[in-house]
């Protein structure tokens, strides 16, 4: 007993040097109200507060921020940390902090050098590497009947909220919004939907980062892999397992770059569009997070529950690869880590690569959730009323051609412009949205990365091959 008394001390040791102390936490509150009320009793002339003593008491906040993130040293409270680093600079110094887009655009492309192959690798030998082709088949169609009713479930909840919220009737169009550009792409309809699921070129297909085009090779390839004779096999299989261990060790590199990513990230968008932009469009901004709420208390809170999955373990879990995607706006930044964090809560490899990436290209629940909910805005803001059935027609519709978005910043837009184009819908409101959409893009994107996170989980549920581990006696035991 007195020697496992003695090993088992280093754990909780460790657990005490990382535990913020209270003066840390009392000190960032107090000082985040004063800094908050002094500004906004300055910002309507309430009272005459001197500038410097606005700046020092932000300094101040930041500084003891900056203080709880070194006590912490973790990853993803650097990464929360840098989003208020972020918009502060960007507030403070807009005229820097527009060209500061080049950073978060270095780190959006290293993470998509990873995708292609990660995928190739994980997908390869989850099929291949599986003693039983027919639990493959199994698991498709399993997630490809979830996919399908959360996200119409997604797209009804976005119906209702917009119509609810009326937040494009009797909006004012800011000038300097009516002239954003936004680019023309070309109407996908019918067969045209269909074909661009499978890839006529896969170097063309991972060179335009079409996620659905990578998953259809890689399991096609699969499949073949599985079909060889064991000399054949066994090399290919040994090949891709190095190969994904390899990017999974690449993501780890590349992820020491996402606070310096997240803090220009932020930057640049507060810089660029400013805070007074969003007051006229707060309707529309509030609808969906209020919309995207419900969506996550509602719909996903309760499968967590019933299928009995540890709602605070897989929070913990998750935490990280959300919080990525809620800065970078792309749900590809978050996958490396989203796979890598799955796989530690308890979810089977095989599993884990099957699910996730399928789930990017048909379980977008907070795209899907905003393209209807931005369509019926787009309708409103024209003046243009549209009938029950013709809204349940937009949703229909949606439900296909949402499949398949690019897990990438503004990807969904594209999606927005060719239903409003379908349609008959004028396109103008859409460079409107485009004022706020890096305020939007964060919301959804995260619960994308939710939504497949827990997607994951239930098809191990459903499979009874989720095992959990309880991280502190799993490192207790690895101590002993």
């Amino acid at each position: 007993m007195t020697t496992l008394t003695t090993q088992t001390a280093p754990p909780n040791n460790r657990n005490k040097k990382n535990k913020v102390p209270a003066k840390y936490l009392l000190s960032m509150l107090v000082l985040l109200f004063i800094t908050s009320l002094l500004t906004l009793l300055n910002h309507y002339q309430l009272m005459a507060i001197n500038e410097p003593l606005l700046i020092a008491s932000r300094c101040a906040f930041l500084l003891i921020l900056i203080g709880y993130a070194v006590q912490k040293r973790s990853l993803t409270t650097w990464i929360l940390v840098s989003m208020v680093l972020g918009a502060e600079f960007g507030h403070d110094l807009p005229d820097i902090a527009v060209n500061l887009n080049v950073v978060s655009q270095i780190f959006l492309r290293l993470i998509k050098t990873i995708i292609a192959p990660l995928l190739f690798a994980t997908i390869v030998v989850g099929i291949a590497g599986h003693s039983d082709l027919k639990q493959v088949g199994r698991m498709g169609w399993k997630s490809l009947l979830y996919f399908e009713i959360v996200s119409t479930i997604a797209l009804v909840i976005g119906l209702i909220s917009i119509n609810i919220s009326k937040a494009g009737i009797g909006v004012t169009v800011p000038q300097d919004m009516a002239h954003a550009e936004l680019t023309n792409v070309p109407v996908l309809k019918g067969t045209d939907v269909i074909l661009h699921v499978f890839p006529e070129n896969i170097a063309k297909a991972i060179y335009e980062g079409q996620v659905l085009q990578i998953v259809i090779f890689s399991v096609l390839f699969g499949i073949a892999v599985a079909m060889l004779k064991d000399k054949f096999k066994r090399p290919m299989i040994v090949f891709t397992e190095a190969l994904s261990e390899t990017m999974f060790k690449f993501t780890s590199i590349i992820m020491y770059f996402a606070p310096f990513a997240v803090f220009a990230a932020i930057a640049y968008s507060i810089g660029h569009m400013g805070l007074e932009i969003f007051v006229n469009l707060f309707k529309l901004l509030a609808t969906l997070y209020v919309s995207l709420t419900v969506f996550l208390v509602g719909v996903l809170l309760p499968i967590a529950l019933i299928l009995k999955i540890p709602v605070r373990r897989f929070i913990n879990a998750i935490s990280e690869p959300v919080a990525i995607a809620f800065a970078t706006t792309s749900s590809e930044s978050a996958l490396p880590v989203a796979m890598e964090r799955l796989e530690e809560f308890g979810v089977p490899r095989k599993i884990v690569a099957f699910v996730m990436p399928t789930g990017y290209s048909f379980n977008l629940d907070g795209t899907t959730l905003y393209l209807s909910l931005a369509t019926i805005f787009v309708a409103q803001i024209s003046g243009i009323p549209l009938s029950f059935d013709k809204q349940l027609l937009i949703v229909f519709t949606l439900m296909l051609t949402s499949k398949g978005v690019a897990g990438v910043p503004r990807a969904s837009l594209v999606i927005l412009l060719a239903t409003a184009t379908s349609f008959g819908l004028p396109v103008w409101p859409i460079y409107i949205i485009l004022g706020i959409d890096e305020l939007m893009d964060m919301a959804r994107t995260s619960v994308n990365v939710i939504g497949n996170c827990l997607a994951t989980v239930v098809i191990a549920k459903w499979e009874n091959e989720f095992n959990p581990v309880d991280q502190d006696k799993k490192e207790e035991s690895l101590v002993i």
